[in-house]
């Protein structure tokens, strides 16, 4: 798949008004300097296009994308421009906002390009406008964690991983999704290593200082989730864990809170709220392991108490299956990022 000499790979790059700006010019940027600002940083090799990139959009016109970014399409649909691959970066869309019905040529016209041998990759939420297509039907796909609910309800024919950072559609490699907001940028490597050659991704790594997130997207996953319901005692059981999770024997004491029988609190509660009662409990404590982590101040055994578990062993196979990473490995992580943020 890598660049075979023959010119430029042709690259189309979909942009709508719901398109995030940032994502879009970045990942055009990126990939117009593969091939060339290394070797021009570097003094080495000779200079190369290894991409050509436009922007193709609905109709023609000038427009608008996310927080009034300017966007003037080199082509649109109906100009039907060829392509090797054709990316669908990240979208402005809300936790339950699909776009169902918003633009039926472009959806028509990405199957088309599909069918033509058109390489589809998407970035975060972009995803959403491939769902739409239909193309992820049975497949498996990934996007920001944060959509999980969104898939489930308006395209549960796809299998959607909220894990990895990268999935394969197909075994051919020709749809391809990405997970996070920035995960524009593991999609960019992806593509240069592949159409291009791994040397020279890496070569655009260091320039641009893009780092590989082959930890996946658990460790940055809210695991705690508020989903909308009408059910007044699980809302008030949600509300008495979220502020006595540490309790040994919370569940005993939030089922004595319902008034209602156990086997009926937890049925009642997985239908609320998607997560079983257990789940839900192990979470916030979670979610609080991460945050006393993230200070780098506590030893991990006394977090584990912290939080309500007396096993520092069980803590951390449960933190290290909730996140993807262990106890430590989540501290190295992010307690720079805390660190750098209280610096003056």
């Amino acid at each position: 798949m890598t660049n075979s000499g023959k010119g430029p790979v042709e690259v189309l790059i979909v942009a709508v008004p719901e398109t995030a700006g940032s994502a879009l010019y970045g990942m055009l940027d990126v990939l117009l300097a593969a091939g060339n600002i290394w070797q021009t940083l570097a003094r080495t090799e000779p200079e190369q296009t290894l991409f050509r990139v436009r922007i193709v959009a609905p109709t023609g016109n000038a427009f608008t994308c996310g927080n009034g970014v300017p966007v003037n399409p080199d082509c649109s649909v109906a100009d039907n421009p060829a392509a090797g691959i054709l990316i669908l970066p990240e979208l402005w869309l809300g936790p339950d906002e699909d776009i169902h019905g918003r633009y039926p040529e472009l959806m028509q016209w990405i199957r088309q390009k599909y069918r033509e041998g058109s390489t589809l990759y998407s970035a975060c939420s972009g995803a959403v406008m491939l769902a739409e297509t239909g193309l992820l039907d049975g497949r498996d796909a990934t996007s920001h964690w944060g959509y999980q609910d969104l898939f489930s309800k308006h395209y549960p024919k796809v299998n959607f991983r909220p894990e990895p950072n990268l999935v394969f559609a197909d075994e051919e490699g020709r749809i391809v999704s990405a997970g996070g907001t920035t995960s524009w940028h593991d999609l960019a490597i992806h593509i240069i290593s592949r159409h291009g050659s791994p040397g020279e991704a890496v070569r655009i790594a260091k320039v641009y200082l893009l780092k590989w997130h082959g930890e996946g997207q658990l460790p940055y996953a809210a695991l705690v989730r508020r989903t909308p319901h009408a059910d007044s005692v699980v809302r008030t059981c949600e509300q008495w864990l979220g502020e006595h999770f540490q309790a040994n024997d919370a569940i005993k004491q939030v089922v004595d809170l319902s008034g209602i029988p156990q086997r009926t609190l937890k049925r009642r509660f997985k239908t609320a709220t998607g997560t079983t009662l257990i789940d839900y409990l192990q979470n916030l404590r979670v979610e609080e392991a991460k945050r006393l982590l993230e200070t780098g101040q506590i030893a991990v055994d006394e977090i584990s108490v912290e939080v309500g578990y007396e096993d520092p062993s069980f803590f951390r196979r449960l933190f290290k299956r909730r996140t993807g990473l262990t106890p430590s490995q989540y501290s190295r992580m992010f307690q720079p990022v805390v660190s750098a943020s209280a610096q003056t």
